[in-house]
Formats: C-alpha cells, structure tokens, sequence
C-alpha cells in the first residue's frame, strides 16, 4: 500500500500537474481538457476518501519533503479531520464545475486554458488547506489571488469580466497583505 505521506503529496501536486498539462493541449481540445480535469478532480475526491479513517484520526496525517534546504525551509503538509472536509468539498464541487463547464462552455471558447486555470486554482486551494507552516499559506494563498482574478477575467474582452476580475485581485490582494502583516505581528511576538 502507498504511504498516506505520498498520498498528500500526491493530493497536493496533481491539481498542479494536470493544469500545466490543460495548459499544453490545443485552444479547441475541449474533450480532453474536460477528460483530464474531471479526472484530476475525480483522482483528488477518490484519495482524500481513501484517507479518511487516517486523516480523522486522533493524530493529524502529516509530510515533510526539503524544499528550501540554504533556509532550512520544508514543504510540510498537515491533514486533520478539518482539512479533510475541505479537501471533500474542493475536489467535490471541482468535479461537479468540471463536468458542467464542460457542456457550458462555448466550442469558440479556449476552454483547455479555463481548466488550467481551474485546476491551478484547486491546486492552490488545496495548497491552503494542507499548509503546516506560515510561509506556505501566505504562498497559495497569493496564489488562490491571481487564480481567482485570471478565472474571473477568463472571458477578458467584456467590460464586466475586467471588472470584476480587478475588484476580485484587490480584495484577494488586500486580504492576503493583512494575512502577512497578521503572521509577521505573530511572528514578532512569539
């Protein structure tokens, strides 16, 4: 059996894999940019159930992986009964936007770049959630920021969508300066 450990990486790492692979397909490869992100979603939901008498256990489901080793930084991943929730609803409601987006979506539209865009956003979202330290939040939380405002202004050439997408990265953007002033003020203090 796969370690658990593997398995959050695994939870992590595959929404951002199968973004740059939406992101590589043809403008009008709609079939499989659906295909590849109903599958990622659908591999996400399917691992996080698997894991589930594990994560909601007494003790959190934890990995570590060197990321930085000159700052002694490490990627450190923590799943609880909490983040397992999370976990459930992000790759939940990702199937289910995947699979309507796909029948949504225009034939004119490049919709391998709105799965990109999608599953990069789950990816940051899940980055989120599994986060065990301060630096990796504020990360994929910058990240969840232009995601969200690049997924806004998917359809860029109408008025609203560039508006909305602006509104949507100053707000993101504002929250995620306080959310680093918050850590460093932490910081400080401990």
């Amino acid at each position: 059996m796969v370690r658990a450990e593997l398995l959050l990486l695994l939870l992590l790492g595959a929404p951002f894999a199968g973004g740059f692979a939406a992101a590589s397909l043809r403008p009008h490869a709609r079939n499989m940019a659906a295909a590849l992100a109903i599958g990622v979603m659908a591999t996400g939901l399917s691992v996080t159930l698997l894991l589930s008498s594990q994560i909601t256990g007494a003790e959190p489901l934890r990995s570590s992986l060197t990321w930085v080793p000159s700052l002694g930084l490490d990627l450190q991943l923590r799943a609880s009964g909490f983040s397992w929730i999370f976990l459930v609803l992000i790759f939940g409601i990702g199937l289910l936007v995947s699979i309507y987006a796909r029948y949504y979506m225009s034939a004119a539209d490049p919709v391998p770049r709105f799965y990109s865009l999608l599953l990069a956003f789950a990816g940051a979202m899940v980055g989120i959630v599994l986060s065990a330290n301060v630096i990796l939040l504020v990360i994929f939380w910058e990240m969840t920021s232009l995601l969200s405002f690049l997924l806004i202004g998917y359809w860029h050439g109408g008025t609203a969508a560039r508006e909305g997408a602006r509104t949507a990265l100053i707000v993101t953007s504002a929250g995620g300066f306080c959310l680093l002033a918050g850590m460093l003020l932490l910081a400080r203090i401990a």
